[in-house]
């Protein structure tokens, strides 16, 4: 199995530089945090960087229809890329998803189709064989060499960064960050975010084998973006290789994670985001010392009209 290599991120970085956004590095008051506020990408989340480096490579190949599975944010991401690459795009999203999520990616011209969570994977590969549609997995080789741009970017902003946090739900971006990351500079460490309840990624970098949880148990949490069942597999090889620790954080600790990102910095933040935020809090005591960064993944979350700026809206029930 080949593993991206820090060539391949300095690739797919220039590959993507006209369709996404550099996010900048947010100090957070007081504290020795940064936030990268890849909510701030055309479809508020980082999901674009991958997304638009491998739909650009199967658009070259002569890929004429791409096909997705996510929770949401992948699917938005994958629909954009097909847009700007002249492809049609079709998703797979299940009932659970938060209409917003649904709703953009309508906007960004994709089909939708709704399954049960538990059958989107096969209704996925059951529509790419009728449809002749390749499908575009959320840790793709291209994928995760996109997402490492991400990492790329933290090296040239903040050279003396200790620590980058990044939520994990299959695994890609936390790959392709620990790639480019080592790259720059191998003391950093990278360490993996999930939820408590979604922790099957935890589960299985302890036990030094890919561990699945039922979707049962992962959709317990409110970070809907973060309830994969398993590792990829491919995220997992790098995962193994690169990735110094997993953490995980309470569902209590994820919203005020979200809260203290809008009264701090005035950025919106769904929980799944908000994640890495949430292990600084929770574990800034026992982190090694120097700048930390916290990747805030993405900001697909409503707010109530008639409400306090603060009181989002669960993005599970929009």
């Amino acid at each position: 199995m080949s593993l991206v290599t820090p060539a391949d991120v300095s690739a797919a970085t220039a590959q993507i530089a006209p369709f996404v956004r550099r996010t900048p590095l947010l100090h957070l008051p007081g504290e020795r945090l940064w936030i990268k506020p890849e909510n701030r990408q055309p479809t508020r989340s980082f999901k674009v960087r991958g997304a638009v480096n491998a739909v650009g490579r199967l658009a070259e190949s002569g890929v004429g229809h791409v096909i997705a599975q996510s929770s949401g944010n992948h699917a938005q991401a994958v629909a954009y890329a097909a847009g700007k690459h002249g492809l049609r795009a079709t998703v797979v999203l299940p009932d659970t998803a938060p209409e917003l999520k649904v709703a953009a990616a309508r906007r960004l011209d994709a089909e939708v189709v709704i399954a049960p969570p538990a059958l989107r994977e096969d209704t996925c590969l059951a529509l790419a064989d009728r449809l002749a549609a390749t499908v575009v997995r959320s840790d793709d080789f291209d994928i995760i060499a996109g997402h490492g741009s991400v990492g790329t970017e933290i090296g040239r902003d903040l050279s003396c960064a200790a620590t980058i946090l990044v939520p994990v739900c299959n695994g890609g971006l936390l790959a392709g960050i620990a790639v480019a990351a080592k790259a720059v500079d191998p003391a950093i460490r990278v360490i993996g975010v999930e939820p408590e309840l979604a922790a099957d990624g935890l589960a299985s970098f302890r036990s030094g084998r890919r561990t699945a949880w039922s979707v049962q148990q992962t959709y317990r949490t409110r970070a809907d973006g973060l309830r994969a069942p398993v590792l990829g597999a491919l995220a997992w090889e790098h995962i193994r290789r690169y990735v110094d620790d997993m953490v995980t954080v309470s569902e209590d600790s994820i919203g005020a994670a979200v809260d203290l990102l809008w009264q701090e910095l005035e950025e919106r933040a769904e929980p799944s985001g908000a994640v890495a935020t949430a292990a600084y809090l929770t574990h800034r005591a026992t982190l090694p010392a120097g700048p930390v960064v916290a990747i805030l993944s993405g900001g697909n979350v409503a707010v109530r009209p008639d409400a306090d700026p603060l009181a989002y809206v669960n993005s599970d029930h929009v």
